[in-house]
Order: C-alpha cells, then sequence, then structure tokens
C-alpha cells in the first residue's frame, strides 16, 4: 500500500535539473497529508525499537526525518551543507558528478553506540548517503539501517552502500 502512494504522488519531471535527467519530483506526496502520513508511520513502526535517533540529510532528507523521528518519539538529527551549522563539526567531503561537495554533523549531535536510521528521499547515486554514513560512523553511533522513499537502480548507488542495510520502499 505505502509503495503504490509514493507511486501516485510521484510526478516526473522532464529536464530537470539538467537535459535529459527525467526528475523523481516527490512533493506531490509531501502536498497530500494522508498519504504522506502514512508513509512516516510506515516508516516508523518497521523501525521500532531498533533504532536511537533519525538522521535525516539535506534538504529533502529532512522533510523525511524531522517527522519520522517524532513518530518514534526519538531525537532528529540533520545532516547539512558545508557552513550551515553552527559550532562544532565533523565534515565530510565527497564526489559528484562534476566535482566536489561536503556536508557536516554537529561533533556532539551523536553518543558512541546510538543506533542510527539514515534517511533521505531519493538513492541515485549514493554518494550523499555514504558521506552521511561516513559521518555518522565518525562520531561513534552505528548506521542500524538506511531507508530511501525510492531508488533509481539504473545509477547503481547501492553499491556505494555495500555493507550497509538500506532500504528503498520503490525502485525504478
Amino acid at each position: 500500500m505505502v509503495k503504490e502512494l509514493i507511486l501516485q504522488h510521484t510526478r516526473d519531471v522532464a529536464d530537470f535539473p539538467e537535459p535529459g535527467v527525467q526528475f523523481k519530483d516527490l512533493t506531490p506526496l509531501f502536498a497530500s497529508p494522508d498519504a504522506f502520513r502514512s508513509v512516516v508511520a510506515d516508516i516508523g513502526s518497521r523501525y521500532a525499537d531498533r533504532v536511537d535517533v533519525v538522521v535525516g540529510i539535506e534538504a529533502r532528507g529532512f522533510i523525511l526525518a524531522a517527522p519520522v523521528a517524532m513518530e518514534m518519539d526519538l531525537p532528529f538529527v540533520p545532516v547539512r551543507k558545508a557552513g550551515k551549522l553552527p559550532g562544532p563539526t565533523l565534515r565530510q567531503e565527497y564526489s559528484l558528478e562534476y566535482g566536489t561537495a561536503t556536508i557536516e554533523v554537529h561533533s556532539d549531535a551523536l553518543l558512541a553506540g546510538q543506533r542510527v536510521l539514515l534517511l533521505d528521499d531519493v538513492l541515485a547515486t549514493g554518494g550523499t548517503a555514504a558521506a552521511a554514513a561516513s559521518l555518522i560512523e565518525r562520531t561513534g553511533a552505528c548506521v542500524a539501517s538506511i531507508e530511501m522513499l525510492m531508488e533509481l537502480g539504473f545509477l547503481d548507488g547501492r553499491a556505494k552502500l555495500a555493507g550497509y542495510d538500506v532500504n528503498a520502499i520503490v525502485s525504478v
């Protein structure tokens, strides 16, 4: 049922963000309170008693991770683009198709041994999720699972996440 809700509330946008790319837009899902609530409840129920904290990756991962954390009555920790978090942070650089990017987490946001659910909307090339997982591990916490609403299987992003428990509700 949740898989169908995601598919029904996903819009394909041609040539975004560049020509030749078929963008999977999940904003219709986020705009539907009933559908979004069902997805959040589904994720929360599957990870109940298995994780201690929910981490979301900027920016669309925040949209998903914060309500899942609330549903589970757990802390939410943001992983942000470089320079967006005040105070001491840990940084992780990663490769993009053309260049590099850097993400950060507060150095005291996670505790050693905490079990983390890492959430984002779409698994594409896997670089951002792999960088976020590395940051989590550098805090001493462990990545219990990586959850995505949708996986673009043809980009083989799962290969960069070998060794992690990765779940995508929908694969295209």
